[in-house]
């Protein structure tokens, strides 16, 4: 049997929200050991002058648990 862990994070690209989703799961494999997941909470865009500058994207990652 094993225990798991979720934790939040947030990412953002200025290329698309799986750009930024993509950043977040690689930071997070980068800390984190034993990555099973991520639920994708919530999106958000930057605007300036009419125009997306910024995509953001909030995720529940969750990594199981060492004994």
């Amino acid at each position: 049997m094993s225990v798991a862990r979720v934790t939040e994070i947030s990412a953002s690209s200025p290329k698309s929200f799986e750009d930024a989703i993509q950043i977040g799961i690689d930071r997070a494999c980068k800390t984190l050991e034993e990555v099973q997941g991520a639920w994708i909470k919530e999106q958000k865009v930057v605007i300036n002058k009419n125009k997306i500058v910024e995509y953001r994207v909030t995720m529940k990652v969750t990594f199981v648990l060492k004994d």
